[in-house]
């Protein structure tokens, strides 16, 4: 036995250029690592610490027992599933089930670091604040929660650490905008027209919407080029690459973990029915593989509630729909006023649009949350059998409908808003109105702008939900329960009053979901907004800490759970990887004007001189009072100019190119870069024999002995009459 050393490619890298590395702790009581093979009783003795029955097992593995047990116990007739203690919980026959904490978390006044409990460790060295720059206790972990909330941890962490090289690029591409911003030939142009540019009114004249100057919006076109320069192309292939290379390096940390904490070859038994449908089936078959009894719901009732599951996906699609089309109105009507006012029209459109995003942010809350509990009814009304078909079905509904929610809006933005208006005397209108067109700056900030407030107002309400929540529901139940005891009370309570005090344990759910979420902001918007990894980061680093505390010091303690891996949620992430390809390409081509201005510097002038003027067209004869300009390549007559067609082709190639090249250089790393480290593999080829050798009967080596010497022995003879 030894202790397992920290494998950390960040101490490598600080070791290796003598630098002191903060990040590192010693942490008392470090679970020691042992060579493993499968458990036998005949072969009790060859394991250590078998001569002790209270030590031998740890206290995770005993609850796994134990509740093995109780889920197991028949306490009515089988023939009714009156099975284990989950179908009496659901029965609320029992109001509560838990394994008990190793003791109070409170840390005492003095005190030695070994003397801590297990609990009073991970409160110490995990769960404080002031931690949120030191390394996880992952073992100290795994070792009192188990290897599903290990690998939690262990994945928010390395993806935690992965957003630290992609914050810095973000940040240097950002500042190189800020930095370059005054060299910016098209906005210098706009902010030195003056009255040069007349522009055509944004909203219909006969309602009182007044001609414009380009110059007007001289700060936003300013601010536009931070988020739309050449440096956002060469981040959005960056983050393409980085996100490929953190899910293969994600993959490697999962080997490693697995193979230490001996769940590398771990398949699940045959799982027991859950409760609710053992409770809820009306009928009984034989179960195939082990031959019991077992409640039976058929695939012929089944299938019309899954259709019924996916109708009722479909509708709520198609509310969210209608709410981003009552938000697209509502942006319209809020800007139509403010044009109309001489001192807030260059600002009516980021007036409109910021409002519009924080109205857009609480309806997809909202609507989230009602959604996750009319999913969870339709996932229970679906009869699945098994717990990890319940949370696989519900996992796909959950992330396909909050992946609509949250961004179908900002794909609007990024794909179609100001694609489809027209031009002046045939504008394009929808229930009346002319259809919306982009932001002063280009639809690009006004992109950056919807990303800001619902990634970060997301981030900020998760926060407040998450560190006031579980001090409301403890409360409650508390109060509900009659338990709101005095300070005296709690000291003299027994560890199963006080863990009962505390609110129960809710899964992994929300906490994955959150961060999926997450990082389909930071990689399929990326060309956007590149400061989205740096919130982010901020954002984790705070959220492992609240998890940490949540977990140790408010919720009472799971049963520990086996995992080889995250499961569905690894695949979910490589979906919103390949998505991201395809989002920056068309990103870049049709929304940024990156693409436009090469073109332009090909074909005209280097320098951009002139590409102002260039953009914008004249309004057609008799189709406006006055004669003004608006943005397009048309001509007078208002068809489209020989240049859009050569740029659309361009864009197109361009797509083609970016995608084509990105995957093919993802599909290389993937295969270049193993899943598994090749010292692991010698390591566990090594443990495999170790283990098969020390399981040997001493009568079984004693004839392997005398068999390999007379192998020898024979092929000696052979030898000497080959040479005769």
């Amino acid at each position: 036995a030894h202790s397992h050393p920290a494998d950390n490619w960040s101490g490598k890298v600080l070791k290796s250029l003598h630098i002191p590395n903060a990040m590192e702790q010693r942490v008392p009581n470090q679970p020691l690592d042992y060579y493993t093979c499968p458990f036998r009783k005949s072969k009790l003795s060859k394991f250590l610490g078998s001569d002790d029955q209270d030590t031998y097992f740890s206290s995770t593995q005993r609850h796994q027992v134990a509740y093995e047990i109780l889920a197991t116990q028949v306490y009515g007739k089988r023939k009714r599933a009156e099975v284990g203690i989950d179908r009496l919980l659901e029965e609320e026959v029992y109001s509560g089930a838990f394994p008990l904490h190793e003791g109070p978390y409170e840390l005492p006044k003095d005190y030695q670091p070994e003397d801590l409990n297990a609990r009073q460790i991970l409160n110490a060295y995990w769960a404080k604040w002031g931690l949120w720059y030191k390394y996880q206790p992952l073992d100290h972990i795994r070792e009192y929660y188990g290897e599903k909330i290990g690998l939690y941890f262990a994945w928010l962490g390395l993806y935690t650490a992965w957003l630290l090289p992609a914050s810095i690029v973000g940040i240097i591409v950002f500042l190189y905008g800020c930095f370059t911003f005054k060299a910016n030939v098209p906005g210098n142009e706009v902010c030195d027209s003056n009255m040069t540019y007349k522009m055509c009114p944004l909203c219909d004249e006969a309602i009182g919407c007044k001609y414009w100057y380009l110059s007007d919006i001289c700060m936003f076109m300013r601010i536009s080029y931070l988020f739309d320069h050449p440096g956002t192309v060469f981040y959005s292939v960056f983050v393409a690459f980085w996100a490929v290379t953190f899910l293969e390096n994600w993959k490697r940390k999962n080997a490693s973990l697995a193979h230490h904490w001996d769940v590398m070859d771990f398949e699940e038994d045959e799982e027991r029915p859950r409760p609710e449908y053992s409770a809820l089936c009306s009928s009984y078959e034989r179960n195939p593989v082990t031959g019991n009894l077992e409640p039976h719901f058929p695939n012929s009732l089944r299938i019309p509630r899954i259709i019924t599951g996916i109708t009722c996906i479909i509708i709520m699609m198609v509310i969210v729909v209608i709410f981003i089309i009552a938000v697209i109105i509502y942006r319209v009507l809020i800007a139509i006023p403010l044009f109309q006012n001489p001192l807030l029209r260059s600002q009516a459109s980021t007036v409109a649009s910021g409002s519009a995003a924080i109205v857009n942010l609480i309806l997809i809350m909202s609507l989230g949350k009602v959604y996750e509990k009319l999913a969870y009814k339709l996932t229970q009304w679906e009869m699945h059998r098994t717990q990890t078909e319940f949370e696989d079905q519900l996992i796909l509904k959950v992330f396909i409908f909050q992946f609509v929610n949250f961004y179908s809006s900002i794909f609007y933005i990024a794909f179609f808003k100001g694609k489809f208006t027209g031009y002046p005397g045939r504008y394009i209108k929808f229930f009346g109105l002319r259809n919306e067109e982009c932001d002063n700056g280009g639809c690009l900030i006004e992109l950056a702008q919807q990303l800001a407030v619902i990634m970060i107002g997301k981030q900020i309400i998760n926060n407040c939900q998450e560190v006031f929540l579980p001090k409301l529901f403890t409360w409650i139940h508390r109060f509900t329960k009659g338990l709101n005891w005095s300070r005296s009370q709690e000291a003299e309570a027994s560890r199963c009053q006080a863990d009962y005090q505390l609110i129960p344990y809710e899964g992994l759910f929300e906490e994955y979901l959150e961060m999926v979420l997450q990082f389909g902001f930071i990689t399929i918007f990326v060309a956007a907004f590149p400061l989205a990894p740096f919130f982010a980061l901020l954002n984790n680093w705070l959220e492992i800490r609240l998890d940490a505390s949540k977990l140790v010091c408010e919720t009472r303690r799971p049963v520990s759970e086996r995992a080889q891996d995250i499961g569905v949620w690894f695949t979910l992430l490589d979906v919103i990887v390949q998505l991201s390809v395809i989002s920056n390409a068309f990103l870049i081509a049709f929304t940024s004007e990156f693409l436009p201005k090469e073109l332009y510097k090909y074909q005209f002038d280097s320098e951009l001189h002139g590409y102002t003027n260039f953009t914008l067209a004249w309004s057609p004869a008799n189709s406006t009072a006055q004669p003004c300009r608006y943005k397009a390549f048309r001509g007078e007559d208002g068809h489209y100019t020989m240049f859009y067609w050569k740029l659309l082709a361009v864009r197109l190639a361009f797509v083609i190119v970016f995608e084509h090249v990105v995957f093919f250089i993802s599909r290389m790393l993937d295969i270049l870069i193993p899943d598994v480290p090749e010292v692991l593999q010698v390591k566990i080829k090594r443990e495999q024999y170790l283990a098969k050798q020390a399981l040997m009967d001493a009568e079984t080596l004693q004839s392997q002995r005398l068999q390999l010497q007379t192998d020898a022995e024979a092929l000696v003879g052979g030898d000497s009459v080959a040479r005769a």
